[in-house]
């Protein structure tokens, strides 16, 4: 079964549009689905309290402007019945490219097409989430789509939409300066600022 036909299927199911792209509508279907109906996703004052000791570690390494937005990420799962952590957030070049020799001169599979410099993670504005069900980490889950839809609902990118490589744990706070920016052209001018001292952010 291909892409297009699996995305088919679950259109008819969901009953939306059936074109075989998942859209927005295919993900908001998909995620009043997953999520808890009986649960309220209304905002609420823990949405900046801390969160569970892994998360908070990797919050921390992110720009502060992002760490507000990935707390209020792990609190709205929650409030929809999903228990995620941050289990990734800031890395060193030396960690990159650590990651980026998996699978190529290093042993494990490859994760990352990524070298040092060329991924968000290494510039403070992306973190990756695991979802969990009790001490359980699943790799692989619907949820991540019910969690991007959220996330996508709080302001953050979502590696998920992506078209080509699709990363469903992955989320990112882009500037409002990088919104018509290609990946590619964002990473360097964040570079470029990063280099010069200028915010990130601003």
């Amino acid at each position: 079964m291909t892409l297009d036909e699996i995305v088919r299927a679950v259109q008819t199911v969901l009953g939306v549009q059936v074109d075989g792209k998942a859209g927005p509508e295919t993900w908001a279907a998909i995620y009043e689905a997953i999520v808890d109906p009986t649960k309220t996703l209304t905002p609420s004052v823990t949405e900046m309290t801390a969160v569970d000791p892994r998360s908070e570690k990797n919050i921390l390494t992110l720009l502060p402007e992002v760490r507000p937005l990935a707390r209020a990420l792990v609190h709205k799962a929650d409030l929809a019945g999903i228990r995620i952590k941050i289990i990734s957030g800031f890395r060193s070049y030396e960690e990159q490219d650590a990651l980026y020799a998996q699978g190529r001169t290093a042993p494990g599979p490859i994760i990352t097409n990524a070298t040092a410099g060329y991924s968000n993670h290494n510039l403070g504005i992306a973190f990756d989430i695991g979802v969990f069900e009790g001490n359980r980490y699943f790799g692989d889950s619907p949820k991540y789509k019910a969690v991007g839809v959220i996330g996508m609902d709080l302001g953050l990118e979502w590696g998920g939409s992506w078209k080509t490589i699709i990363d469903q744990p992955h989320f990112q706070l882009r500037p409002s300066w990088a919104q018509d920016m290609n990946e590619r052209q964002m990473l360097a001018a964040l570079r470029n600022r990063i280099a010069a001292g200028q915010p990130v952010y601003a």
